[in-house]
């Protein structure tokens, strides 16, 4: 099991979550950001250590790859999935609908939803949801990677988030979830909450032909960089509304030598120069693990050479 070592921070070193299998371990002088990218890689742990490998990539001379699957077509990514148990328990069924309605309720209550609520309703985010929507009347939402809600209460508030904003805002519709470690419980909770768990694991890359809301709070780099890939079309690109990781936090670690694989962030990258980024506020602790580092991202290029990656 990978530890946060106290010393590491003393030292001025800081983790960064890159990958499912992978964290980079980086020193530099940025003691600010040591807390954050502690919380980071805890908040990785939490959500996936039951079932993935972690290796730390320490700092060499010379380069170092780091190796990441090559996506080839959105049908090859494509594989039919289903629950590691086959069948629900009824008394784990029971206890996770009540710990769910207690979070939402918790979530509900926080001065940190109000604040969400406020953000959202802002005039300039309100318009670029119409924007996005256009002559639509509602923009289903999909979630990735929201982690075992059963084994954990941060993808619990995650999700009673997205829970309260599919109450609160008629302009969304429905909400389809997935990620490869849920349970058939937990599938079965979820569907009780309203929402489809999908069948087929698409690793990100929907393609979305409609005005879609991509809800992806602390996916890996390479998820987002798969949905901005199968997407990377003007159109496509305009109908996309995302929450996720906050893409200025990744061109903050690209300019720092051997952080990130590019080929893993491409797209988020290139991204950047047509996106509008408006980061959340956590505003207590309580929050904090499952929505630092969380932004929404508005995506509007206007030109086709807008979309041309710069190779590095």
């Amino acid at each position: 099991m990978l530890k946060i070592d106290s010393s590491a921070m003393e030292q001025e070193c800081f983790w960064y979550r890159l990958t499912y299998i992978e964290v980079v371990f980086v020193c530099k002088g940025k003691a600010s950001y040591c807390s954050v990218m502690a919380a980071s890689a805890k908040q990785a742990l939490e959500k996936h250590s039951e079932n993935e490998n972690w290796t730390v990539v320490m700092p060499r001379r010379g380069k170092k790859r780091i190796h990441s699957r090559r996506h080839n077509t959105p049908e090859a990514e494509q594989q039919p999935w289903i629950p590691t148990e086959l069948e629900s328990d009824p008394e784990r069924e029971a206890k996770l609908k009540q710990k769910m309605e207690f979070c939402i309720k918790k979530v509900e209550n926080s001065r940190f939803y109000q604040n969400f609520l406020e953000q959202v309703e802002n005039p300039e985010i309100l318009d670029s949801f119409q924007r996005v929507l256009g002559f639509e009347l509602k923009m289903p939402m999909v979630i990735y990677g929201i982690g075992s809600i059963e084994s954990y209460e941060t993808p619990r508030f995650q999700l009673s988030l997205a829970i309260l904003m599919k109450r609160k805002f008629d302009w969304i519709g429905d909400i389809e979830i997935f990620d490869p470690i849920l349970s058939a419980t937990e599938s079965r909770v979820l569907e009780f909450l309203g929402c489809s768990v999908l069948s087929v694991n698409e690793q990100g890359r929907r393609r979305a032909t409609k005005p879609t809301l991509f809800y992806m709070p602390h996916c890996e780099a390479g998820l987002y960089n798969n949905l901005l890939q199968v997407n990377w079309e003007l159109e496509l690109l305009n109908h996309i509304v995302l929450f996720g990781n906050s893409f200025e936090m990744y061109e903050f670690f690209s300019e720092i030598k051997n952080s990130i694989a590019v080929e893993s962030t491409r797209h988020i990258l290139a991204a950047r120069k047509f996106a509008d980024e408006y980061v959340i506020k956590t505003a207590s602790d309580d929050y904090f693990a499952a929505f630092h580092d969380s932004s929404w991202h508005f995506f509007s290029p206007a030109l086709d050479t807008e979309l041309l990656l710069v190779k590095k």
